[in-house]
């Protein structure tokens, strides 16, 4: 005979325990060494842009604002292209995900979390600087004025913060007992962050600075410094300064999932430290090998183009 009391008492009991066992956090399987394993391949590939679209009026977008702008930019691949008179979204075949991205439940309208406006804080000497608005240099007969990722020199997804783009945004990260490297499949770019130190003060700027790792809990925790002196344009109006610090926090917060947090300090050009939030989700790969500039007429015309417009106009003889 089922002793009813009994029964109800466990019921009960299991009822009482199961949103404590649902709520239980997520724990980060471990490398061979002990470490927190982040290793794999990761996209971070979405509609959200680092700065939040006019037509999005809050960090978190409700389901019908979202609906509305993924059908809307999923004509061009999920990428905002705006007016498109040449064409563009019809001849390029973005890799930006399948729409806005979800971070803790909730639609996000931009990576940028703080400022509120999700807008980056220039100052005003920086928006002189930069000849804002847009915030971009207009100098296009000068080939050390376009931006990093068109000269192949690094990509978004890789140098601190990483940043997604319309396309290759996979990323893979190995780790060691000593090291853990950000590869990426945009130029093969490899960020090496070292744990417990950095390179050293005699160690060169360089494009994607120095990297200095430490683990807080669950959290790797990287402090970026020492980029290349003068200023460098990561991504369509983002600028960093040599001087600036970046820090980003990586953890792992399920089978599939890494929530990313960063912080980007550059008082030369920023009225405050900014902050963003992003989340990269496991991709099956492969990586594939990504060529840049073999056959790449584009930088050519640019150049060329923009040296005729600065041509005075021929001269005419009178009739």
């Amino acid at each position: 005979m089922v002793d009813r009391r009994a029964l109800m008492a466990s019921f009960a009991a299991w009822a009482m325990a199961g949103p404590s066992m649902a709520a239980k956090p997520y724990r980060t399987p471990r490398t061979r060494f002990g470490a927190p394993d982040l290793e794999g391949l990761w996209t971070n590939a979405s509609y959200t842009e680092l700065e939040r679209p006019g037509d999005l009026k809050s960090l978190v977008v409700s389901p019908e604002d979202a609906k509305a702008w993924e059908a809307k930019l999923a004509k061009s691949g999920g990428v905002n292209v705006g007016p498109d008179p040449v064409g563009q979204a019809g001849s390029e075949f973005p890799e930006s995900g399948s729409g806005l991205a979800r971070i803790k439940g909730e639609i996000r309208g931009s990576w940028i979390v703080d400022p509120p406006d999700g807008q980056l804080p220039y100052t005003e000497a920086a928006r002189k600087r930069l000849k804002s608005p847009p915030y971009r240099h207009s100098d296009y007969d000068d080939p050390e004025q376009r931006p990093m990722a068109e000269r192949c020199l690094t990509a978004d997804a890789t140098g601190a913060p990483m940043i997604s783009s319309p396309d290759t945004n996979v990323l893979q990260i190995v780790q060691t007992r000593d090291a853990i490297v950000l590869v990426s499949e945009k130029y093969h770019d490899a960020r090496v962050v070292r744990l417990g130190g950095g390179a050293g003060p005699n160690a060169p700027r360089s494009w994607m600075g120095e990297c200095e790792g430490r683990w807080d809990g669950e959290t790797l925790v990287v402090t970026t410094t020492r980029l290349r002196t003068g200023l460098q344009e990561r991504s369509w109006g983002f600028w960093l300064s040599g001087e600036a610090r970046v820090e980003e926090r990586l953890t792992r917060i399920g089978p599939d999932e890494i929530f990313y947090e960063f912080s980007v300090d550059d008082p030369s050009l920023y009225t405050q430290v900014w902050r963003g939030e992003m989340v990269f989700r496991a991709t099956r790969g492969p990586m594939f090998e990504y060529a840049c500039h073999e056959g790449n007429y584009g930088i050519v015309n640019i150049l060329g183009a923009a040296r005729l417009g600065n041509q005075p106009p021929p001269k005419t003889s009178a009739p």
